[in-house]
């Protein structure tokens, strides 16, 4: 018999039919919806006969799916999506089925619906470099899937956009016998375009760690990784091109209540080290790359858990939303790190962060950082500095065809002076620099960024 598997999230219009059309299946005798700490009604929409409601140890698709293989009682399991409602009637049989005759340890669905931008952008160019035996999938990041549990226990299931494509790698990875079966065709909610960023990174990131016996740094193949996201990147930028205003915000200080690497000085105990480099260091160049090897050795993890430790303003994610219904691109440029600059990004709801790109190697950071080329000075330039913000502004403008004059920029500290100058609106927020609050078109003493939304139409 069969356990079928639904994780959900804010599903309550449509998982309903989904549990009704799996319950009219021979083969199940066992469903249970993984329900990911919804906010609506999802789990009362899911309490119908012969169905096991369980909330999930962890937010993330990647963790409902890893807790409902731990519980199914059955060796051959089905995931399905809670938000399609246009499944076909034997849905269930024709996943099941090949494991059920042995004919495959894993099956992954296609449908006849056209490719999001993802898989034609990212996903297939990655895997065809990478994985070029797994190029006949026409869709490798369908979630739709059937798999014996015994196989499902040897794999690691992601917990963002990578967890589809993660679990077909690895089970390529185990030897597992792979078929693609056609599920006909099927209509689902796409992803809004600010996520497609976000889904890309996610999904790159998935597949690059699961690269075996190829040299990675090899240069031809690194130019073809970099051209892959460079695509994506134009296809995300091209979302954009109907908006017309942008708004930047520093990050330390700023939006987050405090500075990270003085939070991470606290919290991993190189608070000396750094007072050290900040005064003895007057070349950004070198200080930005001393202060980098403090962290050498601290894992992803640990990292984000001292920014998760930080205060974000209070106001902050309501205040982004609205500016974003008023057609505001939000960002970050900030001169900490972009690991961190993109887990607020993310948090909020922004469409890009801009930072130094701090280097990783087996999520664990190497201690060497790389400042990018939009900071650094150029023919262009409008001030003498050798690093600075307002580079940044100008290649934002030039990007997102945005006249400067309709670019917000918020910032406290001295480096956000020549940011603030240029930008069309330089807000100074809560500064106790007496040049920034000088050269600011609006000062900003609380810890609030609702005044943002007096001035920005």
């Amino acid at each position: 018999m069969v356990t079928v598997i639904v994780p959900a999230l804010n599903e309550e219009k449509t998982i309903g039919q989904v549990i009704s059309l799996v319950r009219k299946s021979k083969l199940v005798n066992e469903i249970l919806v993984i329900d990911d700490k919804s906010n609506d009604n999802t789990i009362k929409a899911s309490r119908l006969p012969d169905v096991k409601i369980y909330t999930s140890s962890l937010i993330g698709k990647g963790a409902s799916m890893r807790d409902g293989m731990m519980l199914a009682r059955n060796d051959v399991i089905v995931y399905l999506d809670a938000d399609i409602v246009t499944y076909p009637p034997d849905v269930v049989e024709l996943l099941a089925q090949p494991v059920i005759d042995d004919e495959a340890d894993f099956v992954k669905s296609c449908f006849d619906r056209q490719a999001g931008r993802v898989t034609e952008l990212v996903a297939k160019p990655l895997l065809t470099l990478l994985f070029p035996d797994l190029t006949k999938l026409s869709q490798p990041l369908s979630g739709m899937i059937a798999a014996r549990k015994s196989m499902l226990r040897k794999i690691e299931f992601e917990n963002d956009y990578g967890v589809d494509i993660g679990i077909l790698l690895d089970m390529y990875a185990t030897g597992a016998r792979i078929v693609e079966v056609n599920i006909g065709y099927i209509e689902n909610r796409m992803q809004p375009w600010e996520q497609l960023a976000k889904m890309s990174r996610e999904v790159s990131r998935a597949i690059l760690r699961r690269v075996k016996n190829i040299e990675i740094r090899n240069l031809e193949t690194m130019e073809h990784i970099n051209i892959i996201r460079t695509q994506m990147d134009y296809a995300i930028r091209e979302s954009l091109r109907g908006l017309d205003k942008m708004i930047i915000f520093d990050m330390d200080n700023t939006i987050l209540q405090g500075s990270f690497i003085a939070t991470a000085a606290d919290a991993f105990g190189f608070k000396d080290k750094l007072i050290t480099i900040i005064t003895e260091n007057p070349n950004p160049f070198t200080r930005t790359k001393s202060i980098a090897r403090l962290l050498k050795g601290k894992s992803f993890d640990e990292i984000l858990s001292v920014v998760d430790m930080m205060e974000i303003v209070n106001d902050a994610p309501y205040v982004i939303r609205d500016l974003k219904t008023k057609g505001y691109i939000c960002g970050i440029i900030s001169d900490s790190y972009d690991v961190v600059t993109n887990h607020i990004k993310n948090k909020l709801k922004m469409d890009f962060s801009i930072a130094n790109e701090l280097e990783f190697s087996k999520s664990v950071a190497t201690g060497e950082v790389k400042i990018p080329s939009a900071f650094i000075r150029n023919n262009e330039s409008t001030c003498s500095h050798e690093v600075c913000k307002s580079n940044v502004l100008s290649q934002l403008a030039e990007n997102y065809k945005i006249d400067i004059k309709n670019i917000i920029s918020v910032g406290d500290s001295e480096n956000d002076i020549c940011l603030i100058k240029s930008s069309g609106i330089g807000v100074a927020f809560c500064s106790e620099n007496s040049y920034v609050n000088l050269v600011a078109d609006r000062i900003i003493k609380e810890k609030s960024f609702m005044n943002i939304l007096e001035f920005a139409y």
